[in-house]
C-alpha cells in the first residue's frame, strides 16, 4: 500500500507539474496576440476623390488624341503585298509583306515607303471601312525611300492628310504614329520629336540626312504610315528603326513632309524622281586608297567620269587605274574636297551636298585638288 501510495503521489506531482508548464505556454502567446491585434488595427482613411479641375489638362489632351483618331484613322491605309519567290521545292511561293500608307489626295493617289511595294506582284489596300481594293505603283523613289499607288477610291471614302511643313519642327515636340505594327490595324502610338537631321541609310545604300528621330513607337508594319503633329498634320513618313530586336526600342525614324512635298509631285506626274548628279564615281581617301598628296588627308579621288557628264564637260580628270600584283593602283586624278560650301569625305557626304542644295541644271561650285593645287570648278549638274 504504502509504496502505492508513493507511485500515485508522484504521479500527481507530474500531472501538476505538466499542467503548470502548459498553462504557462498558454497564458504568453495569447497575451502577444492580443498585443500584436492591438498594434495592426489601425485605421487608414480614405483619400476623397480630386476635383475635376485638377483633371482638365489630362482631360483635354485625351479629347484632342481621341479627336485626332477620330479624324485622321479613315485616312491611313493597310497595305499588302504579295510576291512569288522561287522555292527549292515548290517552283515558286508567295510571299506576304504588310505596311502602311496614307491618302495623299482624293484620286486615290497613297503615299507610302518604297520598301513596302518593291518587288510586289500585286497589291491591296485595306480601308478603315473594311473596303479591300487593288492598288497599282504609280511611282517610286528608292533614294528617299519613298513610293506613291493608286486605288479606285470610292466617293466620300477618306479625305486626304494635310501636310505640315517639317522645317519648324522642335526637339520635344509631342507626335503621333499611326499605322499597322505586326498587322495590327490602326494602332496609334504617341512620343515626341527626340532628334532632328539624323542621317539614315535606306535599304537601297543611299543616305537620308534630315531624317526625324522619334520615341513613338514604331515596329514592322509601320512602314509607310505618317508621323503626326498635334493638329493631325503629317510631318514625316515613318521608315525605318533601330532596334537589336527587331521591335520597337524608342529609336524610330520618319522622312521630313518637306521631302516628301518635294519628291511626290514627280512620282505622281513622271513616276520617278530626277536626282543631281556630277556624273562621277568616286573612291574614298584615307579609307579606300591612299592619296598621292600627303597634305590631303581626307576628300573624294574621281576614278571614273560618265561620258557626257557634268564633270567632263567641265574639264574635270579621272584617276588612271591599273592592277598591279593583284592589286588596284591609281595615279592622278582630281580630288574632290568641297562642294558648294560642304566640305566632303564620303560618298555620302557627296549625296547629300548634291541632294539638300541642289537640282539637275543648278550650277555649283565643286572645289579639287589637282597636282597638289585647289581648283574651284563652276559646272552645270546633270541629271541622275
Amino acid at each position: 500500500m504504502r509504496r502505492g501510495n508513493r507511485l500515485l503521489m508522484f504521479a500527481i506531482l507530474i500531472l501538476g507539474f505538466m499542467l503548470g508548464v502548459m498553462a504557462a505556454f498558454e497564458l504568453l502567446p495569447r497575451r502577444a496576440s492580443i498585443t500584436a491585434a492591438q498594434d495592426t488595427a489601425t485605421v487608414i482613411p480614405t483619400p476623397t476623390p480630386l476635383p475635376d479641375s485638377v483633371y482638365a489638362e489630362l482631360d483635354a489632351r485625351d479629347q484632342i488624341m481621341i479627336n485626332l483618331y477620330d479624324r485622321i484613322n479613315p485616312s491611313v491605309v493597310h497595305i499588302s503585298s504579295s510576291q512569288n519567290v522561287p522555292s527549292f521545292f515548290y517552283g515558286t511561293v508567295p510571299q506576304e509583306g504588310t505596311g502602311s500608307g496614307f491618302l495623299y489626295d482624293d484620286q486615290g493617289h497613297i503615299v507610302t515607303n518604297n520598301h513596302v511595294v518593291a518587288g510586289a506582284d500585286s497589291l491591296d489596300v485595306l480601308l478603315s471601312n473594311g473596303l479591300n481594293l487593288p492598288a497599282t505603283v504609280v511611282g517610286t523613289d528608292p533614294y528617299y525611300d519613298l513610293a506613291v499607288v493608286k486605288i479606285d477610291l470610292p466617293a466620300g471614302t477618306a479625305s486626304p492628310l494635310s501636310l505640315g511643313d517639317s522645317d519648324g519642327l522642335k526637339v520635344g515636340q509631342t507626335v503621333i504614329a499611326i499605322g499597322n505594327p505586326f498587322g495590327l490595324d490602326r494602332t496609334l502610338t504617341t512620343g515626341v520629336i527626340s532628334a532632328l537631321g539624323r542621317r539614315i541609310e535606306t535599304d537601297a545604300g543611299t543616305a537620308i540626312g534630315q531624317a526625324i528621330q522619334t520615341d513613338a513607337a514604331i515596329n514592322p508594319g509601320n512602314s509607310g504610315g505618317p508621323l503626326l503633329d498635334a493638329h493631325g498634320r503629317v510631318v514625316g513618313i515613318n521608315t525605318a528603326i533601330n532596334s537589336p530586336s527587331g521591335g520597337s526600342v524608342g529609336i524610330g525614324f520618319a522622312v521630313p513632309v518637306n521631302i516628301i512635298k518635294q519628291v511626290v509631285p514627280s512620282l505622281i506626274k513622271d513616276g520617278h524622281y530626277t536626282h543631281p548628279s556630277l556624273g562621277v564615281q568616286v573612291a574614298e581617301i584615307g579609307t579606300e586608297v591612299a592619296s598621292n598628296d600627303p597634305n590631303i588627308q581626307h576628300g573624294l579621288l574621281i576614278v571614273q567620269m560618265d561620258s557626257g557628264g557634268a564633270a567632263e564637260k567641265a574639264g574635270l580628270q579621272a584617276a588612271t587605274v591599273r592592277v598591279q600584283r593583284g592589286r588596284y593602283v591609281v595615279s592622278g586624278g582630281d580630288i574632290v574636297t568641297a562642294i558648294g560650301d560642304k566640305q566632303v569625305a564620303s560618298r555620302n557626304d557627296l549625296l547629300l551636298a548634291l541632294e539638300e542644295n541642289y537640282r539637275p541644271g543648278d550650277s555649283v561650285d565643286v572645289t579639287i585638288v589637282r597636282d597638289g593645287k585647289t581648283i574651284t570648278q563652276t559646272l552645270t549638274l546633270g541629271a541622275q
